[in-house]
């Protein structure tokens, strides 16, 4: 059975929010329809957005550092917003595994954004209907479109190419292999809710430089007299604390 979804590897991820902006741009045209902002800016700003980035200092000062992590729809195996929809709204696709909203039917109860342990699922003010991460469902099938434009818009529009997407069940399939050899883990697994998105953990940064820059002329290490430092990670600096 198929089961499509994200992988995102928060070692590369830089907070760019380019992911927001292109969801918000591609769904509010697309059949996931209007994405309010009706009150952005004032004392209770309200808007509706599929996916979020949270911004977190981690460590202890000096030794901080930011992690940035993306956040939607985790398009769950056993979703619990699905079986608490009083009108069937809620749904899980058999085909792919994606989980949908069915606007016609939904009365906004809210029941759904109560039982999402992740807070993945928006209240749009607008429409009065509970909104969610579509994995551009209307995009990934479109025939019209050259198969490598047959993503997500959250896919496409990464700079730093933090965001896989493809068949989590396919062992073969990229995000699989990814998730097989980067150590991909869910979200709160202890849910008991199988999220079918997963995230790549964060690693040690390794710095390499190339002999040749070690000697060119103009290099700062040689003018200042310092000895070079063949590799540098964020635990020794070497002698190259003067960069």
């Amino acid at each position: 059975m198929t089961q499509l979804a994200l992988v995102i590897d928060l070692n590369v991820c830089v907070g760019c929010h380019a992911c927001v902006t292109s969801c918000k741009q591609w769904n509010t045209s697309g059949p996931a329809g209007y994405m309010c902002d009706d009150n952005p800016y004032d004392r209770d700003p309200t808007g509706t957005f599929f996916n979020r980035v949270q911004s977190f200092e981690i460590g202890e000062f000096p030794n901080t550092e930011t992690v940035h992590f993306p956040k939607s729809c985790l398009h769950c195996e056993d979703p619990p917003c699905v079986p608490v929809c009083p009108t069937g709204a809620s749904y899980k696709r058999e085909q792919d595994g994606i989980v949908l909203v069915d606007y016609d039917k939904c009365i906004g109860c809210k029941y759904c954004s109560w039982a999402c342990p992740y807070g993945a699922r928006e209240f749009d003010e607008h429409q009065k209907v509970m909104k969610k991460c579509t994995l551009c469902v209307d995009r990934i099938y479109d025939e019209k479109l050259p198969e490598s434009e047959r993503k997500p818009a959250c896919v496409l529009a990464c700079p730093t190419n933090a965001r896989l997407f493809g068949d989590v069940h396919d062992s073969g399939s990229d995000v699989s292999i990814m998730i097989r050899e980067e150590g991909g883990y869910q979200l709160m697994p202890e849910w008991g809710t199988k999220p079918s998105n997963h995230y790549l953990p964060r690693r040690k940064t390794r710095i390499r430089i190339h002999e040749d820059e070690l000697i060119r002329a103009d290099n700062p290490l040689k003018k200042e007299g310092l000895k070079p430092a063949k590799v540098i990670d964020d635990q020794t600096l070497d002698d190259v604390t003067s960069w």
